[in-house]
């Protein structure tokens, strides 16, 4: 199956839509929910109708419309059905199906169509803090099972870089509120992953502070500059890949060592890597939070 931006096996199926595999066969036998086709070795595989169908029977199959009433319906009247449940509900499930398809697919019409849906009825920092944040990190999961390809993240990441940075250029033309009250944002060498940081970045902008965005991969040796510019520092970092796993407490001390010793500096860190950080580790100017959303909290 090299073309996997349309044909898919079982398990792509499973790990796209959250429903087992065992249970999408006994939908197909019982129901005759999907028509996989199948290879000469009658192996299963669907293709993107088929994709899409599963993803709108999860969408009603999770409202607790039974299953046989879902099989009993048309493909057109499905599809209203699923509109119908999310129409004017703020239904992030049935958004989040649409931009896989616009993904799957590499059908940018379809993610503009989808993100404009979803500004419409919130917030850009509810629909990227609830919606693309963990799409996001589903993406991740789903590459790693090879169910997507490296393309289709990088394809999705491009789009998402460009409303952020849209947005953030919007609001930085506003001058800060509080100058001396500085911010620098930065992701330790080798990390590449800069979402959720631009992100922050856009809402301390939003709230008028003084923002230094350094982005990707930045040595801890490279911020020395920032403490001979600025009196007082707030460093905040996202640590999704980088340091090494058995590297993340080594890290986390050397910074307050080199860094903030002797300064009235802090640090605050977010992410999956820097939630690693042993508890009793005696870091006095260092607070790691365990999600993004608790992070921008204390922007106050």
């Amino acid at each position: 199956m090299d073309n996997i931006q349309s044909l898919f096996s079982i398990k792509d199926l499973e790990n796209l839509t959250g429903i087992k595999a065992h249970t999408i066969r006994i939908w197909e036998k019982r129901y005759g929910l999907l028509v996989p086709n199948r290879t000469e070795s009658n192996i299963r595989y669907y293709d993107l109708e088929n994709l899409k169908k599963l993803l709108n029977i999860a969408i009603l199959n999770h409202q607790g419309i039974k299953i046989s009433k879902i099989a009993t319906f048309k493909s057109s009247e499905l599809e209203n059905k699923v509109r119908e449940l999310t129409s004017g509900r703020n239904e992030h499930e049935h958004f989040v199906n649409s931009l896989k398809i616009s993904m799957l697919n590499f059908d940018r019409n379809l993610f503009e169509h989808t993100y404009n849906s979803l500004i419409s009825e919130s917030s850009f920092r509810e629909v990227f803090v609830h919606v693309l944040i963990p799409f996001l990190h589903n993406i991740g999961i789903e590459w790693q099972s090879n169910s997507l390809t490296p393309a289709h993240e990088h394809f999705f990441s491009n789009l998402l870089k460009q409303k952020l940075l849209i947005n953030i250029e919007r609001v930085q033309e506003v001058l800060p509120r509080n100058p001396e009250e500085v911010y620098v944002l930065f992701l330790p060498d080798n990390e590449i992953h800069e979402f959720a940081l631009l992100f922050i970045h856009y809402e301390l902008l939003l709230k008028g502070y003084y923002s230094v965005y350094l982005g990707q991969s930045v040595p801890i040796d490279n911020l020395y500059a920032l403490q001979k510019s600025f009196n007082k520092i707030k460093f905040i970092s996202y640590f999704t890949i980088k340091p090494d796993m058995d590297q993340v407490d080594a890290y986390f001390h050397q910074f307050e060592n080199e860094l903030l010793n002797n300064r009235n500096d802090e640090f605050w860190a977010a992410g999956q890597r820097a939630t690693l950080l042993q508890p009793g580790h005696n870091l006095k100017k260092t607070t790691v939070f365990k999600s993004l959303e608790a992070l921008i909290g204390m922007i106050r």
